[in-house]
């Protein structure tokens, strides 16, 4: 069900448009405050406009859309219509680095060995 007038929570709008998968993933991003919009970073229940910028950090990369239409229920045909996608595009998979890569059958690692790969990952 599409609306053009009002507003439309953004977790919902989020899941909607399908930006994520769940409506639940979409309210833990917007509490861990990884959801801004127009700047701003809001909570879940925060209400969302045409117009409106939002930012999504979401699976290792962030997205930039502008919100286009308001919609209620989630929906495959008016889920592209919805948002002007302005998102940098997403690395090549080739370029992402693997950290800690051990091979099959080396068994488990030694406690010098996961120190050294916590190190590799950036120290927990």
């Amino acid at each position: 069900m599409a609306s053009d007038e009002g507003t439309t929570r953004i977790d919902s709008w989020i899941w909607s448009v399908r930006l994520t998968k769940t409506r639940s993933l979409a309210a833990a991003a917007c509490r861990a405050g990884h959801v801004r919009v127009n700047g701003e970073r809001v909570k879940p229940a925060h209400g969302v406009r045409n117009g409106d910028e939002v930012r999504l950090r979401h699976a290792g990369r962030e997205r930039i859309v502008v919100v286009s239409r308001l919609v209620r229920k989630q929906g495959a045909a008016v889920a592209a219509e919805c948002f002007i996608d302005n998102s940098p595009p997403a690395p090549p998979r080739e370029e992402i680095p693997v950290l800690g890569h051990r091979d099959r059958g080396t068994g488990r690692p030694t406690k010098r060995d996961r120190r050294e790969i916590d190190e590799l990952r950036g120290g927990r």
